[in-house]
């Protein structure tokens, strides 16, 4: 009887983390091939995405910083041009991003649940647009290089945060 209770709690857990693996997902990298890799992968256990600065210049995205709950990841690309800063408000979630790139990134357009459009960047390139994979998912962190521009980036999404003592 033992044997079998512990069989059916195994097929349970192994269920359980088969559905946490089915909501996750991820898009890119899009852009082109140079730059040192970044990833924010360890900064979502600070919380969800709460605010996003993007360095802009004539051209180019040139670096990127998330706020993760009330951390913010390192910053990752060059130091010229413009500064900007949008914060999302409480509970509020990234669930599209677009943009334009050719040898770098050009544009980013981050959709949020609460239909704002956040907009940095200039209009020429190749287009892409990235939605998570499954139902309720939202934009948990990015990834990609970066050098003295950002050079490629990766979204990936999953579930927001059921708990988030810091944000």
């Amino acid at each position: 009887m033992l044997t079998i209770a512990l069989l059916a709690l195994l097929c349970a857990s192994a269920s359980a983390n088969a559905i946490q693996l089915r909501s996750s997902s991820f898009n890119g990298e899009y852009g082109g091939t140079g730059g040192q890799r970044f990833s924010h992968s360890g900064n979502q256990l600070e919380g969800p995405i709460t605010a996003i600065r993007v360095r802009v210049n004539s051209y180019y995205i040139v670096g990127l910083q998330v706020r993760y709950g009330k951390v913010w990841s390192d910053y990752v690309g060059g130091k010229q041009g413009d500064l900007e800063e949008i914060f999302l408000y409480p509970g509020e979630s990234v669930v599209q991003v677009s943009g334009k790139y050719k040898r770098y990134l050009k544009k980013l357009v981050f959709v949020t649940d609460q239909h704002r459009y956040l907009a940095f960047g200039k209009d020429s390139g190749t287009s892409f647009n990235a939605a998570p994979l499954y139902p309720n998912t939202v934009l948990r962190f990015i990834s990609g290089r970066a050098g003295s521009l950002i050079n490629a980036i990766g979204l990936h999404w999953d579930y927001y945060p059921s708990e988030c003592s810091s944000c």
